[in-house]
């Protein structure tokens, strides 16, 4: 004999901790690792394969159609920071050698 489901079991607060934090270097800061903003600057391609091999993704991922904003999505959830998939294209769109400098030094601090 079977008996049926009649509530649900609750999460008690330690389940879950949905702490979020912020970058800890801002879009802008690119001179704070200054072979990071060379790089960044002169061979931002070069820079993104780094930052995907370092995340842990194959090198090539830059080059695919989305490759960078998943990059940079799945930095911001595995880190647990800040943001939105908008702000994550944004960044990329208008500001991508900075954008690329800002996740670099976030790995670095993060190693």
């Amino acid at each position: 004999m079977s008996y049926p489901v009649t509530s649900q079991p609750q999460c008690a607060s330690s389940c879950y901790q949905t702490q979020l934090s912020d970058w800890h270097t801002g879009l802008t800061d690119c001179c704070n690792d200054m072979p990071v903003c060379l790089c960044g600057t002169f061979a931002p391609l070069c820079l993104a394969c780094r930052i995907s091999d370092d995340f842990g993704e194959c090198c090539c991922t830059p080059y695919l159609p989305g490759g960078l904003h998943s990059l940079r999505t799945g930095m911001r959830e595995r880190y647990r920071i800040q943001g939105s998939i908008g702000h994550d294209w944004a960044a990329l769109t208008f500001c991508l050698p900075c954008a690329l400098c800002q996740m670099a030094r976030e790995l670095k601090i993060r190693e």
